[in-house]
This record gives C-alpha cells, structure tokens and sequence, in this order.
C-alpha cells in the first residue's frame, strides 16, 4: 500500500511539472515569426555547416571532450546537475554507477558544445544561432530519451510487467495517426468549450463573415457606462482571456462592474485568403460600432494580447488620422509593435529568403497553417515541449496531463495568407516605428497621434514576445503610458488572476530610455497584476449606471449564447 502511495504521489509530481512547464513554454506563436520547419531546418543547416567550416575549432572541442570523459571515468571530474534541471530527478542517476557515468559524460558533452560555440569565430547573433543548434543536438541527445538509459522508465518496465512499454506503444501509435507523429502535450477528453472552458455567461449580440462580438452577462446591479472590449489574437483561439473562472478576464471584469465585450475570430480556411490587416482593423471597428449602439456611449476601452495588440494599435492610429476620439484607453498584453531580428531564438534565423519562402507558402495554402507553426515551435524547444513528452507518454506510458491552457495551445488556429503576408511586411520594414510608412483603411499610421492612456504589460520570462521588445511600445505611443512587468511567461502572464500565493510583478513609474534601466529602478510586487490594473480601468470607465437586464439592444438581438459557433471551428 505505501508503495503505490509513494508511486501516486510520484506520478502527481511528474503531472504537476508537466503543467508548469507547459505554461512557461506554451506555443502561442507570434505570427511575426510564421516560418515553416522546411524553412527554419534549412537556416539551421547552413549555420551548422558554418561552424564545421571552422575544423581548427571543432578539432580543439573534440579533443576536450575526450579528455573530459577521460576524468571522468577516472573520478578526477565530476558535473552536477543543474537544479532546475527535472530530467535527472531520480536517485538512481546518482546511486547507480552506471546511470552516474552515463550522467557525467551527458554533461561533459553539454560543456564541450558550449566550449565550441565559444571558441568559434562567429558574431553574436550567428553565434546565437549556433546555441540553438547546439542545445538542440544536447537536449535530443540526452540519456533521459532513451528507454534503457532512463531508470524511471526501465523500473516501470519491471514494474507493470512490461505494460508501460505496450501503453507506450499505444500512444505512440495514437499520436502517429491523430498528432501529426509529435507527442501530444494533453488530454483533450478532460474539457470542452463552453462547459468547463469559456464558459462566462454572455450572448454573441453580432456576426459577420470574419468574427462574432460576445456581450458578457452583467453580474452587478450597477455598470461603468464605457464597456471594454478585449481583441484576442488572431493565431489563437479567444478563450485563453476566458479560461475557467479562476482565471478568466470576463468573469473577473464583470465582478467589477464593466461591461464586457470579446471578440471571437472566425477560424479562416483557404476561402479567405485575402483578409489581410485593413479587413482586420475594420472589422474591429464594425465591433466598436455595435458596442456604442448598445451601450449608449460613444468610446471604449480596448483589451489586446499579441497580435491583437498589434491590430488594436493600428485601430487606435487610424482613429486619430481621422481625428476621431474613439478608443478612451489600450491594454497591451504582450504585445511587440516594433521587431528586432535579434528579439527572439526564431527571429535570429528570420533573412530575407527564408521570410520570402514563408509568404510564398501561405500563399499557397491560403493560410498558414496553426498546426504547422506548433510543430515547428516545438522542436525549438525540445526538452520542454517534445522530449518532456516522449517521456512521460511514451516510455513510461503515462497519459498526457488534463490542463486548461495545453488544451487551449493544441486548439489550433489558421492565419489567413494576406494577413500572414501584412504582418511580416510590418515586422520587416518596423512601419510602426515611422510615422506614416504604414497605410491603412487609406490612412497612414502615426501612433504618436494617439494620445488616450495605455497600460502595457508584458512577462520577464517570455519567450514569445520578450518584455525588453514589448518596452520598445513606449517610443511610439503619444499618450501617457504605464508600464508593468508580470514574473511569468507569455500565456501565465494573461491568465495572471488574483489568489496565487507565488504571482509576482514589477512597477516603476519612471520610464527610461531603455528597458534594462526600467528593471533596475522597479519596485517588486507580490500578487497579480490585475487589480492594480482593474483601477487604472475603472478611473477610464466613466460614471455608473443601472446594468443592462439583458445583453444587446433592439439593434443588435441576441443570436446565441456565449461562446458561439466560431471558437468551435477546427482549422482545416
């Protein structure tokens, strides 16, 4: 009985890092960046081929790892593990000498590799480059992968009688036909729209050919009079604002009294290839439009993540070019508006021909493909979002944990070719950085001219869209702006809700030049985020007025219950 206590409780731990690995390192791709595999594994090549081009160095490397392993075979050397490193958590990587040799060497490769990109005689971001390459031949290397080099795996092998390698094998074979061959990240049994995920009651109040506008339910006597309307991503389903009520910004919004909006965009399919960033920015006017007829009022406060965000503040540009005071304030969450090459590991392989290739892919689809860009973004990152996996499903033959966000990520979405192709002509040429080198609707885009408040927010640990290039919003917003630094990644950051005992974020109400400086002089903060930031919108929200009995107006008749059809449809 202890035995199977101790092996439940191992199982529960194993699960649980599962979880939180895959929150720090969930896909949610940035569509700046909407390269294929065919097209990131041939950059990766080229830079490979690079470093062999340099035989002195790559010779020097190799015989430092042979000495390494000589020392370690004789006990003159020994590595530890980095803490944080989960793959070789069992005792038995250090109480078995074979498993401990096997270890030690894993080790020493891992610091020859690193020893070798430094001795290389590469500029920074080539040598970048070549750390990708290098921890992705160290992560997939690992002895962890491996059935008989993996403890915990072999013990369960003799544990079940050889049933975790026949559960393995099932897996395996599932996710052969129905995954694409990747190793799937969830179980996709445990949850279903509308009943235990975006699930906050509302009514979607308007629909057109591109998205439906969602009124969420009052649940308060009184309301703001200025509603709030959230812009999701186009590249992911809407309802990671929208989660479970714990950590959904509905729910949380309209405990507080403001009228809440969202828009759920329609899932596009070859047929609609040609919607690009002008049908986008209008069709988020049309929303607006409706918003104003059914509150009654006039302005509205916008809610963007990502390349929502991105979308928003052209909306908000456009609004001043035609001198019409419409959106009162803009939420960015994690949200790039000015690229750098440098800002991420992908966009360092990002040139000229590969970013062609990319366009002329989308093209030919018709869009560019969610699944397609997960794929890729996962063998970026191997060990947390491939080999984690391989792992736990495959040689142990553990199912994959039940989570609301993994759930969510595999929901995958398609980019319509035209916006795909807007989105990189915008991060190639940094149009938003110049005023007016960017048109839309028949107006340039001068973001400068925007003067309504903003409050951006970005994570320390995101890997998507890194704070330091969300700062960079700050030098081209006109109006006063607030920034914040939530301590998480890219999707905890959005999800972010009141009551976890480990949530942290930064403020500094002085803006520096640059982000390194910001971080310096910042204030740490216990808790979330999103009270601080709920004041600040209540302060935009305009006075109180009695909530509306029912969602839409004579106008705009309620058509079907919140979440409506569009999030329900799966990418071709």
């Amino acid at each position: 009985m202890t035995g199977e206590i101790v092996a439940k409780d191992s199982g529960d731990k194993r699960r649980k890092r599962l979880e939180e690995e895959a929150a720090r390192h969930t896909v949610a791709l940035n569509p700046m960046v909407g390269i294929r595999s065919e097209e990131f594994w041939g950059a990766a090549r080229t830079t490979f081929f690079r470093m062999l081009s340099q035989p002195s160095a790559s010779a020097r490397a190799g015989l430092d790892f042979a000495r390494k392993l000589a020392d370690v075979a004789s006990g003159k050397k020994t590595y530890d593990v980095p803490a944080r490193d989960r793959r070789f958590a069992d005792p038995a990587w250090q109480s078995n000498w074979m498993y401990r040799n096997l270890l030690q060497g894993y080790l020493a490769f891992e610091e020859s590799l690193d020893e070798w990109v430094e001795a290389l005689d590469f500029d920074e971001i080539d040598a970048r480059k070549a750390r990708v390459i290098t921890r992705f031949i160290a992560d997939t290397l690992a002895p962890s992968n491996n059935l008989f080099s993996n403890p915990a795996a072999m013990k369960r092998l003799v544990d079940t009688g050889g049933g975790s390698l026949l559960k393995g094998f099932r897996n395996l074979a599932n996710d052969l036909k129905d995954n694409g061959g990747m190793p799937s990240m969830v179980d996709k049994t445990a949850f279903e729209v509308g009943r235990n995920l975006a699930a906050t009651p509302g009514q979607v109040v308007f629909r057109t050919e591109m998205f439906e506008l969602i009124q969420y339910a009052a649940t308060t006597a009184e309301v703001r009079k200025r509603a709030t309307l959230i812009v999701p991503p186009q590249i992911n389903k809407y309802y990671v604002m929208d989660l479970t009520p714990d950590k959904s910004l509905p729910h949380y919004l309209c405990a507080k009294g403001i009228q809440t909006f969202a828009i759920s965009w329609r899932n596009p399919q070859k047929r609609h290839a040609d919607w690009g960033i002008d049908a986008y920015v209008d069709a988020i006017k049309t929303a607006i439009a409706a918003i104003t007829a059914i509150t009654r009022h006039r302005k509205v406060n916008l809610l963007a993540a990502c390349s929502g965000g991105l979308t928003a503040s052209i909306l908000a540009g456009h609004y001043a070019a035609l001198g019409e005071d419409v959106v009162a304030s803009l939420t960015l969450m994690v949200c790039v508006l000015v690229h750098e090459k440098d800002d991420s590991d992908f966009g360092m392989f990002l040139d000229d021909g590969t970013i062609e290739l990319a366009r002329a892919a989308s093209r030919r689809k018709g869009v560019l493909a969610g699944a397609d860009l997960n794929k890729t973004f996962a063998w970026m990152r191997p060990n947390d979002l491939v080999w984690n996996y391989v792992v736990n499903n495959y040689l142990l033959g553990d199912d994959p944990p039940a989570f609301d966000i993994l759930f969510w990520n595999s929901d995958s979405t398609n980019l319509p070719a035209q916006l795909h192709s807007d989105f990189l002509d915008i991060s190639q040429s940094q149009a938003l950085a110049r005023p007016g080198d960017l048109s839309v609707l028949d107006t340039g885009i001068d973001l400068s001219r925007f003067e309504g408040d903003a409050y951006i927010v970005a994570g320390i640990t995101d890997h998507i869209t890194p704070w330091e290039a969300c700062y960079r919003t700050l030098r081209v917003l006109g109006g006063d702006a607030r920034f914040v630094l939530a301590g998480s990644g890219h999707v905890q950051t959005l999800t972010a809700a009141p009551g976890k005992p480990k949530a942290r974020y930064f403020r500094n109400d002085r803006l520096p030049a640059t982000a390194a400086e910001w971080l310096d002089t910042a204030e740490r903060r216990s808790g979330s985020w999103w009270p601080e930031w709920f004041e600040w919108l209540e302060a935009r929200s305009g006075s109180t007025r009695r909530a509306p009995k029912k969602p839409g107006n004579k106008a705009y008749l309620a058509l079907y219950a919140a979440p409506g059809e569009y999030v329900r449809e799966a990418a071709a």
